[in-house]
């Protein structure tokens, strides 16, 4: 697909719908919003902009149809997936200033947001009103809320309590026409036509641009419990997973860290001290929440007995609102952890929890065969397993042209094991040339056509998802 350049006429076009400081041509500038956090990716694009309304985003986007030149959704950029990178230059669209918080409505227990809400925020300023945004990415801190509907993010507490896509209502979405339209209605049940809502959740920005968002929000839970649980075997602690739910207990988030995972991170951060002993091989992190204390320490008694019946080690408890902190701190810096130790490839596999076990093996086996190591950890409460794969030795024909062909063996592994490619960070750039392991050509070409009808000509976030 041929695509138009960014010319005088167009920036000129584009001075006339935005404000001088919301459109960047400064090669720094372009280099800054060219890479996310996928390896060491780097795309600029040729320019970017800054909009303040949804008015100025269908401008945008109606100019770039009219000169046939691709435009990016962008926002914080902490993705894995390559979802964001300009991959045929064009036009970088950056939501950071539209980052309002517009209406928190606590009769009905609704919030409507802008894309550029830093999901931390958003959860802190419902939390002083007693509610709770449950979605939890581990880069919370930082991403946006407009990036985790684009991939539909998870994190730790959705195996309680859903991903992204199960807390939306609605959505404002300017389409590749610059047209505006609503997906949805602000119900919590809609069987009215099509749901556009759930298709747009994510689509990783190839069918629009979200640019208001209504989301549910449930009451704030009032208790929570912690517990470290360290394993001298990590297929017995994989295997106690799937039991906890079997004994009738739904943690609020339950955590596996390899002990490699464990061990860089607790390097990499300060201020947070576990004693990790020499033959302990992983860890599960099981938090317990809910509105009664008793409630939660019943659940936690149940889930200890499930641990000691899978062998566990000495399990810690933490007893104060530091010490939670420390943990979760802890295991929100994994992912970097890992980034700033190795070159790595990470890949977001997820399989029924039940087959958690014979993924890890069967991800090691491989390993061992293509002669690399991983370090694995990530949402094992719903089969979420992040594989990160490290360089170390590999020569670079091996890390180039052998590993694809391991990783294609660690998504035919996933799919036999009834999983999928990804849990929660998105096909986006890196993801594509497996999607055939996912699904069959019939798939495949219901997606295409799906696409050519939102965006016929193809400009929306081009490069991406489809093979």
């Amino acid at each position: 697909m041929e695509f138009g350049r960014v010319g005088s006429e167009f920036l000129s076009g584009l001075s006339t719908i935005l404000k001088s400081d919301g459109i960047l041509v400064g090669k720094d500038e372009l280099l800054h919003y060219g890479h996310d956090e996928t390896e060491d990716l780097s795309y600029p694009p040729e320019v970017v902009v800054r909009p303040d309304t949804t008015n100025e985003v269908a401008a945008v986007v109606r100019l770039c149809s009219q000169f046939g030149i691709p435009v990016t959704p962008i926002g914080a950029r902490t993705g894995l997936s390559g979802g964001a990178l300009c991959v045929h230059g064009g036009v970088a669209l950056t939501l950071d200033r539209m980052n309002a918080i517009i209406d928190i409505d606590e009769r009905n227990l609704q919030v409507t947001v802008e894309p550029g809400v830093i999901t931390q925020v958003l959860q802190e300023a419902v939390a002083a009103k007693g509610l709770y945004y449950a979605p939890d990415p581990s880069s919370r801190g930082s991403c946006t809320i407009g990036g985790n509907l684009a991939e539909n993010a998870g994190g730790p507490r959705a195996v309680k309590y859903g991903v992204t896509r199960d807390f939306v209502l609605n959505l404002e979405v300017v389409l590749p026409s610059g047209e505006v339209i609503w997906t949805g209605a602000n119900t919590l049940k809609n069987s009215t036509g099509y749901d556009l809502t759930r298709l747009i959740v994510g689509s990783e920005g190839t069918l629009g641009i979200i640019t208001k968002a209504v989301l549910r929000l449930i009451p704030l839970p009032k208790e929570n419990r912690l517990m470290l649980v360290p394993f001298r075997s990590a297929t017995k602690a994989c295997e106690a997973v799937s039991a906890v739910f079997r004994a009738g207990i739904v943690p609020s988030a339950l955590e596996f860290m390899e002990r490699d995972a464990l061990d860089w991170t607790l390097k990499f951060v300060t201020g947070v001290h576990v004693k990790v002993e020499d033959d302990t091989a992983a860890h599960l992190l099981i938090e317990v929440d809910g509105q009664y204390a008793d409630v939660v320490m019943r659940d936690c008694e149940t889930i200890l007995a499930v641990m000691e019946k899978h062998e566990c080690q000495e399990v810690l408890f933490a007893e104060t609102n530091a010490e939670k902190d420390a943990l979760w701190y802890m295991r929100r810096r994994v992912g970097e952890a890992v980034k700033s130790n190795s070159v790595y490839k990470e890949e977001d596999t997820v399989v029924p929890r039940y087959e958690l076990p014979r993924l890890l093996k069967g991800v090691k086996d491989i390993g061992a065969r293509y002669g690399f190591k991983s370090v694995c950890y990530g949402h094992a409460g719903d089969g979420n397993l992040h594989v990160n794969i490290i360089k170390g030795d590999l020569d670079d024909n091996a890390w180039t042209n052998e590993l694809p062909k391991a990783i294609r063996e660690i998504f035919e592994l996933t799919v036999s094991l009834g999983g999928t490619l990804s849990g929660e960070h998105g096909i986006g750039l890196v993801q594509r040339p497996y999607m055939d392991i996912a699904f069959n050509s019939v798939q495949l070409e219901l997606m295409k056509r799906l696409k050519e009808v939102f965006d016929p000509l193809g400009i929306m976030n081009p490069g991406k998802v489809l093979p």
